[in-house]
């Protein structure tokens, strides 16, 4: 009896410390791609004393940065950018110089934890790359081994979107495209090497492509009497983050690794963003990061539904507002700081900040009115040629007003007729999905472009 005592404790010992210290400390992604960002050394400042975050997420190795974290304290995950993972997948010399490079210099006061093999590669990147992720993770952790850089644990994240089905969480399930070929092998590397499967948890995201059926409280962590039963489980959810993470937990196990840990590479709330995205303001950004903030690191820990009090280590999007991110304006707005550095609400990522303590924020305000559709500043004037040929296509008459002799014709160029172009697409099909963006050429405005006798066509939000 006391040798199988004695076995089972070195058994959970040795499975606790093989993950190094997991705690429910929440980071904080620091991207870059804006302009007038601050450089790495205020940045780092800023995350111990404004944020109080002890882990950090970057988005490829920068060296800059990885000085700038030296003796700080603060772990720190790097990743291989998409566009490398090909290389390291088939040429170990390639992954061993590339950790070398990346690593080996800031190892030893660095605290590099965690090495992410891509962003979002099954979401972002076709199918012909899908098969190089596993090999690239294996060569990447044979580099490891080499420099004994045995610290390091190895993962790649990925968006919700990996999962064929969602709802209830218990039926959650890989998609069929990827489950065997491409999942099943990574889990077993990821058991294997007792690292986390990295998941990017956006609440909003769902909740903006449906805010009828999904109630907004709920989605903040904020509901009252609000609860969603599992059919087949009786689980009982009181918010959705808790809902997509036990999916993902569920989808897990159907392949046959229940045991996997997850880890939030990515989660947060857009601070603002188009006139038409509802919901995407300062208040409930301020809502739901200080509640998960507060969810994650709160004493005894208390894991989702699926797994009660299991730590989930987690990195809040992102450090700053990132003027040069593509898509919609909330894409752009997801910073707990604006690039001047000040704030753009009170919190702390440490959760040792009592709510009562933490400066208030502004009610909830979503734009009502008119607003038009115009070209972006900036935009690749060729681009925008072709956008403008497109929009002119569609409808009845969508251009007339920009052809020679009418009202909307001068100024001749092609960024004026564009506007005019842009807006009256938007106004004629916005009812069946069509949408201010035109592959990031197009932005929204309320300022009323019409001049002289030239009225520009409107939406109404």
């Amino acid at each position: 009896m006391a040798i199988a005592v004695i076995s089972l404790f070195i058994l959970f010992y040795s499975f606790s410390i093989s993950r190094g210290d997991i705690s429910g400390e929440v980071g904080v992604n620091y991207g870059r791609l804006g302009t007038n960002l601050p450089p790495p050394r205020i940045s780092v400042r800023l995350i111990q004393s404004l944020l109080k975050a002890k882990r950090v997420k970057i988005y490829d190795a920068n060296a800059e940065i990885l000085e700038a974290l030296r003796n700080t304290g603060i772990q720190v995950s790097i990743m291989l950018p998409n566009e490398l993972v090909v290389n390291a997948s088939t040429n170990q010399t390639f992954s061993n110089q590339w950790v070398r490079s990346s690593i080996v210099p800031f190892y030893s006061e660095t605290l590099i934890r965690y090495l992410l093999v891509g962003n979002e590669l099954i979401s972002s990147t076709g199918n012909e790359t899908w098969a190089h992720i596993v090999p690239a993770m294996h060569r990447i952790s044979h580099s490891l081994k080499v420099f004994r850089l045995h610290k390091v644990k190895i993962g790649t994240p990925h968006a919700m979107d990996v999962l064929q089905s969602s709802f209830p969480p218990s039926n959650g399930t890989f998609r069929n495209d990827i489950a065997l070929p491409i999942i099943k092998p990574m889990l077993h590397f990821l058991h294997k090497t007792r690292s986390f499967f990295f998941l990017d948890v956006y609440p909003f995201f769902a909740w903006a492509s449906d805010p009828t059926n999904i109630n907004l409280p709920y989605t903040l962590f904020e509901s009252r009497n609000i609860t969603v039963t599992d059919s087949l489980t009786g689980l009982i959810y009181t918010n959705l983050f808790d809902q997509m993470v036990d999916a993902v937990y569920f989808a897990m196990k159907r392949l046959g690794y229940p045991g996997i840990r997850i880890f939030i590479a990515e989660t947060g709330w857009p601070n603002g963003g188009d006139l038409d995205q509802v919901g995407a303001n300062v208040h409930n950004a301020a809502t739901y990061n200080r509640n998960v903030v507060k969810r994650l690191t709160q004493k005894p820990v208390l894991g989702t539904p699926a797994r009660p009090g299991l730590v989930l280590p987690a990195f809040i999007f992102s450090l700053y507002n990132e003027n040069l991110k593509p898509g919609l304006g909330s894409e752009r707005h997801f910073g707990l700081l604006y690039p001047n550095e000040s704030r753009v609400y009170d919190i702390d990522l440490s959760g040792r900040t009592p709510e009562s303590e933490l400066a208030p924020v502004p009610p909830a305000m979503d734009y009502k009115g008119k607003a038009w559709c115009v070209v972006a500043e900036g935009a690749n004037v060729t681009e925008v040629a072709a956008a403008l040929s497109y929009a002119c296509s569609q409808g009845n008459g969508t251009c007339d007003p920009i052809q020679p002799g009418n009202p909307c014709y001068k100024p001749d160029s092609v960024t004026g007729h564009a506007d005019y172009a842009f807006s009256a697409y938007w106004a004629q099909f916005r009812r069946v999905g069509g949408t201010c963006f035109f592959n990031g050429l197009a932005t929204q405005t309320a300022k009323d472009p019409s001049y002289a006798s030239c009225k520009f066509p409107s939406v109404t939000l």
